[in-house]
């Protein structure tokens, strides 16, 4: 069994938060250690914790448990829950990144509860004037743009902007395999006139980067159709609408796809013929092969997942804070930070 302390060689994760209960958060969690030989620590209530682990037959050394007596749910107010509910999974989870017994950790719960706790007990890296939610959208040729910020800063100012860009670039680079990764700046329009006060000025700032900066971009421009991109900023509040109605929209075509081809009788030979083509482009789509969206410019790794996680999600969030660490994007981050930002 790794020892206690090596922060190399465990993640964190919030097992108590998601809305499927623990079943699927712990089945991730024995996925990750059977197939990646990843370390895990889970949060939350050691006897229900414990049954799970007993009910999916797992007995190694790599998955071990932090009793946490309380949940922070979708229904409370994050900030608050995290400062009353002290012994919260969340909570107890950011904590054992703080005291360097976990390189990060992964909660699928409430989004805000994830970063208040992660700012409270973690912190701010040197220099990072606000962390960013960075979102991985899958595209047509297997990479994905990141968007950030995705919802983590309503209002924002140029030069937090400027940062999300640092560290968007860095997140391409080392965990996406983006070469030379292109950054491109949300507008109305692709002309340097477009946009409002916040993008004008953010867009000057942009350009003294030492990145591909390729100027103001569309929305159609995430999957590749229009300017090629990598990285796409934005403030949070217009990130948040970008992601909300992307998600919805995938939802209502896959599922208006699967309602006629069932409907039509002369189909169903066609859609088994079919069926693998779209299974293939479901899961290049899907959300849970990155697992989550990791907070950007905290100290430690933090990925949020989506409340509904599925065992597949969490397996891959387990997977992408492990190469964070690998990969030390932390470090490059705020190596970054200190040059450019």
């Amino acid at each position: 069994m790794a020892r206690m302390g090596d922060a190399k060689q465990w993640m964190a994760v919030d097992a108590m938060s998601g809305d499927h209960g623990p079943a699927p958060v712990v089945q991730g969690a024995v996925n990750a250690a059977r197939e990646l030989d990843a370390h895990v620590i889970l949060t939350g209530d050691e006897q229900t914790l414990t049954a799970e682990l007993k009910r999916q037959n797992f007995t190694g050394e790599n998955i071990r448990i932090v009793h946490a007596a309380e949940i922070i749910t979708m229904e409370d107010s994050p900030a608050m829950a995290v400062r009353q509910k002290k012994d919260a999974s969340v909570n107890v989870a950011a904590k054992l990144v703080a005291a360097k017994e976990a390189l990060g950790f992964f909660s699928p719960g409430n989004t805000g509860a994830a970063m208040a706790a992660a700012l409270a007990h973690m912190g701010r890296l040197p220099g990072v004037k606000r962390p960013a939610i960075a979102t991985p959208i899958p595209r047509e040729d297997g990479l994905a743009t990141v968007l950030l910020d995705s919802g983590a800063n309503v209002d924002c100012k140029p030069e937090y902007l400027v940062q999300f860009a640092i560290m968007g670039e860095v997140y391409s680079r080392e965990i996406m395999g983006v070469i030379n990764p292109k950054i491109g700046l949300i507008s109305n329009g692709e002309e340097d006139t477009k946009g409002n006060d916040l993008t004008l000025s953010a867009l000057n700032k942009l350009k003294k980067l030492p990145y591909d900066f390729v100027g103001n971009v569309e929305g159609r421009d995430l999957y590749g159709t229009g300017k090629q991109v990598h990285v796409v900023v934005c403030d949070g509040f217009i990130g948040n609408i970008m992601l909300k109605t992307i998600e919805g929209l995938a939802k209502t075509i896959f599922s208006s796809l699967k309602k006629n081809i069932n409907a039509s009788a002369l189909a169903q030979g066609g859609a088994l013929m079919m069926k693998p083509a779209f299974m293939a482009v479901k899961n290049r789509m899907d959300y849970a092969t990155y697992g989550g969206a990791p907070l950007l410019g905290v100290d430690g790794v933090c990925i949020i997942g989506h409340g509904s996680s599925s065992a597949r999600a969490v397996r891959n969030a387990i997977r992408v804070g492990l190469e964070f660490g690998q990969k030390n994007v932390i470090g490059r981050i705020a190596e970054n930070i200190k040059r450019f930002g």
